[in-house]
């Protein structure tokens, strides 16, 4: 990797969504258009699969319980275990508050009812993202979980993807990949129903079409670009553990960046060293090699100076490579979700702590959450006005009505203030 000492961030790798509008705007109207028939010919188009059937089958569900094993199943079930412990926790309470004599004031979550699950298939089938997805939408309430994934040359769904949407309490699944899953959920079809709101990641293509049915009333769970990390190491850290890190998100694709801070020469000469060693060996290496052309290890004056870069850069994944990694956490501002000590590698956190791995990228951690239980929830508040309610802050809102030009909202306060 180059070091760098000029302390400016590389910038991110993006393509432009204006280049893709077009191309992903002909689908997504086709698919709204023509439904089930236009999902099977881009099927056979990009997938290179002919499915007169879109839906997963129970057999074939059960077929994928045969093929995969009982150690990785095992493994699955462990993941979903400590993802389900740390989302239930996030359960929402509302609580009534008096905010003045004769009014009450209250908030209620309710899950939302229908929801769709896009997880990518391509060169690495991510049957972790089910786990993330599915396992708060159960928890939340959401009464249909619908899951889109590209098939595999032999029509078939990963097995794996199966077992872990098994597990997490998925209602349905279809063998669709690409903008037309996206628009399949988005408008509903014969096979697919219509969802309101879209989870998961995905390509370029994948993201301009999330992005363009938001438009539109689909809500989205984030806008989202290339994966990312942002690893903050001093002279404490293990430099075969800094390199794997940055590695790990490398070979997520071409178009990742893994980025290092450290306030020592040594260790960014050593880590970079580390890098090209593992990187020999690594089954992925073309991948993961092009991602490094986007990345850099920056050379700092002091770790402060870091983590105020760090800061600006609003990772989508930060590492805190450091004895002292704690009293550091404490100073993170803006990030996706972060990885405190040598011990804490990111790819715990993208199987098996418990935490979300869908998270913001592109800097969008300055203003996004990861994906939460409240992710898959709605605030309903309500309010409730007695007689003494009326007499409290009905003159308040006469006024500000009469103000504003309002006169009918007045006018409904004034009827109830000369029934009293």
């Amino acid at each position: 990797m180059r070091i760098v000492n000029d302390r400016r961030i590389p910038p991110r790798p993006r393509k432009s969504v204006a280049e893709l509008e077009d191309v992903v705007r002909a689908v997504l109207s086709d698919v709204k258009a023509r439904g089930d028939e236009a999902l099977r010919e881009y099927e056979e188009k990009f997938d290179k699969v002919s499915l007169p059937v879109l839906a997963v089958s129970q057999e074939e569900m059960d077929e994928a319980g045969a093929l995969v094993s009982a150690e990785l199943k095992a493994a699955i079930e462990k993941a979903h275990a400590n993802i389900e412990k740390f989302h239930a926790e996030q359960k929402f309470e509302g609580k009534k508050v008096e905010v003045t004599a004769g009014v009450q004031c209250w908030q209620k979550a309710v899950a939302i009812e229908k929801v769709g699950l896009y997880i990518p298939g391509g060169t690495a089938p991510l049957f972790s993202t089910v786990l993330m997805l599915a396992t708060p939408a159960k928890i939340a309430g959401c009464r249909d979980i619908v899951l889109c994934t590209p098939p595999q040359k032999d029509g078939k769904v990963n097995p794996a993807v199966l077992v872990a949407a098994k597990v997490a309490g998925v209602n349905a699944i279809y063998k669709l990949g690409g903008v037309q899953a996206i628009g399949a959920m988005a408008y509903g079809t014969e096979s697919v129903p219509q969802v309101s709101k879209i989870f998961g990641p995905g390509n370029q293509f994948v993201m301009t079409a999330k992005m363009m049915v938001s438009q539109e009333g689909c809500a989205i769970d984030m806008p989202a670009g290339p994966s990312e990390v942002a690893i903050v190491a001093d002279k404490t850290c293990h430099v075969d553990f800094v390199a794997a890190d940055l590695l790990s998100q490398a070979e997520h694709g071409t178009d990742s960046q893994s980025v290092l801070f450290t306030d020592s020469m040594d260790v960014a000469q050593k880590v970079s060293d580390e890098v090209e060693r593992q990187l020999q060996v690594l089954p992925r290496q073309e991948i993961a090699r092009k991602a490094v052309e986007n990345s850099a290890i920056l050379v700092v004056e002091s770790i402060d100076e870091a983590m105020s870069l760090c800061n600006e850069y609003a990772p989508e994944h930060l590492i805190l490579a450091m004895d002292d990694a704690e009293t550091w956490a404490a100073k993170v501002v803006n990030a996706g979700s972060v990885f405190i000590g040598h011990w804490a590698s990111e790819s715990a956190g993208d199987y098996a702590s418990g935490t979300n791995h869908t998270l913001p990228t592109s800097g969008y951690a300055k203003a996004y959450s990861g994906v939460n239980l409240d992710s898959y929830m709605r605030k309903i508040t309500f309010q409730k006005l007695s007689q003494e309610g009326i007499r409290s802050i009905g003159r308040a809102v006469e006024l500000m009505a009469e103000a504003e030009g309002l006169e009918a909202h007045k006018n409904a306060m004034t009827l109830r203030c000369k029934s009293l």
